[in-house]
C-alpha cells in the first residue's frame, strides 16, 4: 500500500510538472518572439525615434522609412473585414442553431467549416483574378454614384475604378473571416441550455428577443472571442491582403485607392531588403503588429470585465 502511494505520488508529481513546462513554453515562446523583434527593430528606431510611427515616406533607395502608410492600411483593411463579416457571420451563426431545419444543419455547418481551411492564397488569387474585376466593373460605379455623391462621406467612394485596393482588400478579408466567426458563434449559441430559451418562449417572447435577452447575453464571453479571432486573423494576413490592396506606398483618403499593410509590406521587401536600416524598419513594423494585435485582444478583455462588473451591479 505505501509503495503504491508512493507511485501515486511520484506519478502525480511528475504529471504536475510536465503540464506546467507545457503551460510555460507558450509564454517562453512569446517572450522569445517578443525579444527577437525588439532586438531587430532596435536600429530602426534609434535611428527614426518616435516619428517612424508617424512617417508617411517610405523609400529603401534613399533609407527613409516610416510606418504609417502600412498601420494604416492594417486598421482600414481589417476594420472594413469586421464591419462587413461581423453582421453577416452573426446571421450564420443564429440561422444554423434557431431556424434551420435539422436535415439542412449540418451540411451547412460543414461546409462553412471548410471554408476555414482554404489556403489564404487562394482567396487572394481568387480575389485578384475573378472578385477585383467584377468589383470594379459593377460595384465600385455603383457605390462612387451613390455613397460617393455624399457630401462627407464621398471621399471614401472616390476616385477611379480599379478593383483592386483597400476597399477590395477588406471585402476579401471579410470573406476569409466569415467561417472563423460564425463557426465560433455557432459553438457558443448551441451550448444555451434549452431550458433558457424554452422558458422565453413560454412567456410569450419572439424569437429575435430570446436572441436579444438569453442568447446573447449568456454566450457574450464566446461571441467576442469569435470576433477577436476574426479580427486577429484579418489583422495578420498576408497572402490574400498583398494580391488585391495594390502594394503601392501611397495615403489616400479613397477606399478605391491602392495601399498597403503592414504583413503586404513584409512580405514583399523582407526576401530583398538588403541594408540594415531596411531590415530593422521591417522589424519594426513586424513589432508594431504585434502591438496593435495586443491592445486588440487586451481592450476586448477589458471590455468583457466591465461588461461582467456591470452585471455584478445590477
Amino acid at each position: 500500500m505505501h509503495s503504491t502511494m508512493r507511485r501515486q505520488r511520484l506519478q502525480d508529481f511528475i504529471f504536475h510538472k510536465v503540464t506546467m513546462l507545457f503551460a510555460a513554453s507558450v509564454l517562453f515562446v512569446l517572450l522569445g518572439i517578443i525579444i527577437s523583434l525588439l532586438i531587430g527593430a532596435i536600429p530602426a528606431f534609434k535611428e527614426f525615434g518616435p516619428g517612424f510611427i508617424t512617417t508617411v515616406e517610405w523609400d529603401p533607395v534613399e533609407e527613409k522609412f516610416g510606418a504609417l502608410i502600412a498601420i494604416v492600411g492594417t486598421l482600414v483593411t481589417s476594420g472594413i473585414a469586421l464591419l462587413l463579416a461581423f453582421p453577416v457571420s452573426f446571421g450564420i451563426a443564429l440561422f444554423l442553431t434557431e431556424i434551420c431545419p435539422v436535415w439542412l444543419r449540418r451540411p451547412l455547418g460543414t461546409a462553412i467549416e471548410l471554408l476555414a481551411g482554404i489556403p489564404s492564397i487562394i482567396y487572394g488569387m481568387w480575389g485578384l483574378f475573378v472578385f477585383s474585376p467584377m468589383f470594379a466593373e459593377y460595384v465600385q460605379p455603383a457605390l462612387k454614384h451613390t455613397l460617393g455623391e455624399l457630401p462627407v462621406i464621398g471621399q471614401l467612394f472616390a476616385g477611379p475604378s480599379m478593383g483592386i485596393g483597400m476597399l477590395c482588400a477588406g471585402v476579401i478579408l471579410a470573406v476569409m473571416i466569415i467561417p472563423f466567426i460564425s463557426s465560433v458563434m455557432r459553438d457558443v449559441f448551441e451550448i444555451v441550455p434549452a431550458v433558457l430559451k424554452e422558458s422565453a418562449y413560454g412567456l410569450g417572447c419572439t424569437r429575435w428577443e430570446v436572441v436579444r435577452k438569453v442568447v446573447l447575453p449568456y454566450t457574450k464571453n464566446g461571441v467576442v472571442g469569435g470576433v477577436m479571432l476574426g479580427l486577429g486573423r484579418a489583422l495578420g494576413e498576408t497572402m490574400a491582403v498583398t494580391f488585391v490592396i495594390g502594394n503601392a506606398n501611397e495615403l489616400s483618403r479613397s477606399l478605391f485607392a491602392p495601399g498597403n499593410s503592414i504583413s503586404s509590406t513584409l512580405a514583399n521587401e523582407f526576401a530583398e531588403a538588403q541594408s540594415t536600416l531596411h531590415v530593422s524598419s521591417l522589424y519594426a513594423l513586424a513589432l508594431i503588429l504585434f502591438a496593435i494585435t495586443f491592445i486588440v485582444l487586451s481592450g476586448a478583455k477589458l471590455m468583457l470585465a466591465g461588461m461582467s462588473r456591470r452585471e455584478g451591479a445590477k
